[in-house]
């Protein structure tokens, strides 16, 4: 790394700390895109940011950083409470990395409706069969976002186990339209 990109490090690290929200979210945007690895600890702590801008851009960059952030936010999943769990769940979701496919595979047991939601999504995109098994439990949720988001991953990830229980879920949305929709989308995915 050069002098210069040290100096843009060290601006962009300052500027996270700005009394201006939006000089913050800029400052996390930026910090992404150079995906200096320097910025996991300072963006991690902008997770728990005042501000849901500076939180959502924080957990994006994070995810674009990939490999050296993993750490960090799955003690985060481990550790921690509140809203910082359910940014951290979207920036492993974006590194989609096979790495974190067990601790996603636990966060679908979240208190929290959204972190169990991204996580499903993240299992989803990740395309690891190993979560099968336990996306096919989740879509009993009581979250009827989290059950979609379910009936979604099963179908990106295309494993033949996902058809019945799919199917059991459709029968069982009488008068959901939407989920049935998602659910006939998932089957075409994997029956294809």
């Amino acid at each position: 790394m050069s002098n210069n990109d040290n100096k843009d490090l060290n601006i962009l690290l300052e500027e996270l700390k700005n009394e201006d929200p939006e000089v913050r979210k800029e400052a996390a945007e930026s910090l992404g895109e150079c995906q200096d690895a320097g910025a996991v600890e300072p963006l991690i702590k902008a997770l728990d940011d005042d501000n849901p801008h500076v939180r959502f851009a924080s957990a994006k960059s994070l995810g674009n950083i990939g490999e050296p952030a993993i750490e960090p936010l799955v003690n985060i999943l481990k550790n921690e409470e509140g809203n910082i769990r359910r940014y951290a769940t979207l920036a492993l979701k974006d590194i989609k990395s096979d790495k974190v496919v067990d601790q996603l595979v636990d966060a679908l047991n979240d208190e929290d409706w959204s972190v169990r939601k991204f996580a499903a999504k993240a299992l989803g995109e990740i395309g690891s069969t190993t979560a099968v098994e336990p996306l096919i439990e989740t879509l009993k949720d009581e979250d009827w976002g989290v059950g979609v988001a379910a009936v979604k991953a099963l179908g990106d990830i295309g494993d033949e186990q996902g058809i019945d229980p799919i199917k059991k879920a459709r029968r069982a949305a009488t008068g959901d339209k939407e989920f049935k929709k998602a659910c006939n989308k998932a089957l075409k995915k994997i029956q294809k």
